[in-house]
């Protein structure tokens, strides 16, 4: 999965150069729950909502409330400022 493309496509305005891919799984796994960690990532890498309702033992709206509560938090300002590089 490339979480740089991910992230851009999810965060609606981004200033600034994002961290490597290392640096951005390790504040996504610190700053999301388990299971929201869990389903961004499924369903970025072309996860179906159905498949992740067989194998977490969730029903569907859950499951879409977790990536949507992701999402969400990508946009928060504090989130970003932890994604992005401040390297110049």
């Amino acid at each position: 999965m490339n979480f740089t493309q991910s992230i851009t496509n999810n965060i609606d305005k981004l200033v600034g150069t994002l961290k490597s891919e290392e640096q951005l799984q390790e504040v996504l796994k610190r700053k999301f729950t388990k299971k929201e960690y869990k389903v961004y990532v499924a369903i970025e890498s072309g996860e179906t909502i159905e498949s992740l309702v067989q194998t977490m033992n969730d029903d569907k709206e859950r499951i879409e409330e977790l990536y949507k509560n992701a999402c969400k938090k990508l946009n928060q300002e504090l989130f970003k400022k932890e994604l992005i590089d401040l390297q110049f």
